[in-house]
């Protein structure tokens, strides 16, 4: 059902995305439109890896690093049946994670110093599983095709007060209606996308793990670290902030259809009610030490 809606989300995205082209332009802006949106996605498509980390001034952690990380999502994603993603870490002190690419052969998983000082070695493996199932289930490329999308309906929304087509189409007040709801519902179909793969990613991340409560007890530390700590670099690259594991940019925690997140409680209690049915789990995953180890990395 997940995969049902998103699909369902995505024609929506692009149905705003031509029917704002058409208000421009007619049928001739719409078709413009669409043109436009694959080329912008097209290019994004190749190149959003390198622009998330380098926005977020991640560094990569090498194999055989003193705190295991990489050794750790190399046999998580052995256990999830993906390649060997590349690995990165972010100097920010806020915990959270991200992963990124446009397919699982060119995917990446970056966690935050923070996150590292902050849990336990089973906690650490609930989250990178959380954002390995991301990339087996192609959400990365997914989000990165909406916030594309997103930005260009907020451009063309904006460019409609400089088209006389629009004008004769709706008048001045209807343009300007359109250049602020336009903007509105292109976020809100980005946002209800994210939630819905969040859930999704929870329930396939507990399964690559071995164990729900270890991605339930990491959300609640990870929930309570981003709610005090700032993390600059999220907060100067909002449109990022779905990416994250945990909203990184201290928005409200209701579940409500303003949230790129669904409610941190409702997403451990999905958990907890996954672990209480006892359900198969791949008890190869299990890290061996029950904390990272102190020291720098390499």
């Amino acid at each position: 059902m997940g995969y049902v809606k998103t699909a369902m989300l995505m024609a929506a995205m692009t149905a705003l995305f031509m029917g704002v082209g058409y208000l421009i332009g007619g049928s001739g802006g719409a078709v413009i439109a669409l043109v436009v949106a694959a080329g912008m996605n097209a290019f994004a498509w190749w190149n959003s890896d390198r622009m998330v980390l380098r926005m977020h001034n991640a560094r990569p952690v090498l194999p055989g690093d003193r705190m295991g990380l990489h050794a750790l999502t190399a046999k998580l994603a052995q256990n999830a049946g993906l390649p060997e993603p590349k690995v990165y870490l972010i100097d920010t002190p806020q915990p959270n994670a991200f992963a990124t690419g446009r397919n699982p052969a060119n995917a990446a998983v970056a966690v935050t110093a923070g996150l590292m000082q902050s849990l336990t070695r089973e906690e650490l493996a609930g989250v990178i599983a959380h954002e390995l199932a991301h990339i087996r289930n192609h959400d990365t490329a997914i989000m990165t095709v909406t916030a594309t999308f997103a930005g260009a309906i907020s451009m063309l929304a904006n460019f409609a007060l400089f088209f006389g087509g629009s004008r004769e189409r709706m008048g001045l007040i209807g343009t300007l209606l359109m250049m602020i709801l336009a903007p509105m519902a292109a976020a809100l179909v980005q946002m209800a996308i994210s939630r819905t793969r969040e859930y999704a990613a929870d329930k396939a991340g507990a399964e690559i793990c071995g164990e729900p409560l270890w991605l339930a007890s990491a959300l609640e530390k990870i929930a309570m670290g981003a709610a005090r700590i700032d993390n600059h670099a999220a907060e100067r690259n909002p449109a990022t902030a779905h990416m994250f594991i945990i909203n990184p940019l201290h928005a409200h925690k209701h579940d409500s259809l303003f949230a790129t997140h669904p409610a941190t409680e409702n997403r451990i209690a999905a958990l907890r009610a996954m672990a209480a049915q006892g359900r198969p789990v791949a008890r190869n995953a299990r890290p061996a030490s029950r904390r990272p180890q102190a020291g720098p990395w390499s």
